[in-house]
């Protein structure tokens, strides 16, 4: 039991863990997923868009973009993206992992926002279509100024959820090798649990995701509580 306790909660190294997780990974872990979330939002909106669309040409590749990326373990596109573009010539970030993981994590993250986006648009009632276009405008400027905006207040809670899993999902971009001051919480955690064979600075980098996922869970709550009482 002391040697279990040990290898989890000693915490000489969890405290000595601590300054360079939120020193380099914290800042790093948001940067990346704050990167993730803003070019996730657009590619969903794009996708969402699309996935309404009355022709199916249009909505086939919107489709398959979401079934796929949905569909495919997150490690094989952080490795797809991160390492097989850079292997195959296409290297827009150069040879730096940084923008490539904010790009994996932004694709996965797309794809299922994607479907959330879809689902609230198609909340709103069809009335609010007839009768912005009964006033004048047209199908996209009513999508756009109405039916949009309508939409993603629907599903906020829903998305917040998702940007809680674009923070957890961060942690797979180790495996792309990340320059020094580019590491995030689980890839320095994982350097001093195999300097000091103990897993005790795993627990030290569990408790920092705590710090950023516990509050945005509370927040989902809290919001959707907000918005169904105002409904």
């Amino acid at each position: 039991m002391e040697n279990l306790v040990n290898t989890f909660l000693n915490w000489d190294l969890i405290w000595g863990t601590f300054p360079r997780l939120l020193r380099e990974g914290l800042l790093n872990t948001l940067a990346i997923a704050a990167g993730a979330i803003v070019l996730g939002t657009v590619i969903a909106l794009l996708a969402a868009m699309l996935l309404l669309s009355q022709r199916w040409w249009v909505r086939l590749p919107a489709r398959i973009y979401v079934d796929v990326f949905r569909g495919l373990p997150v490690i094989i596109t952080v490795m797809a993206v991160g390492v097989g573009l850079p292997a195959a010539g296409v290297r827009p970030f150069g040879t730096s992992p940084f923008g490539y993981a904010i790009l994996a994590i932004g694709i996965i993250s797309g794809a299922y926002t994607a479907e959330i986006f879809r689902s609230g648009i198609q909340s709103v009632d069809a009335g609010q279509m007839h009768a912005a276009q009964a006033l004048g405008m047209s199908y996209l400027r009513a999508m756009r100024l109405i039916v949009v905006p309508q939409g993603i207040r629907r599903v906020l809670p829903a998305m917040t959820g998702q940007f809680v899993k674009d923070i957890k999902e961060s942690s797979l971009v180790y495996l792309l090798g990340l320059a020094v001051g580019q590491r995030e919480l689980f890839f320095i955690a994982q350097e001093e649990v195999a300097r000091t064979y103990n897993s005790s600075p795993l627990i030290a980098a569990g408790l920092c995701y705590l710090m950023l996922t516990i509050p945005l869970t509370h927040f989902v709550n809290h919001l959707d509580r907000r918005l169904r009482g105002a409904r």
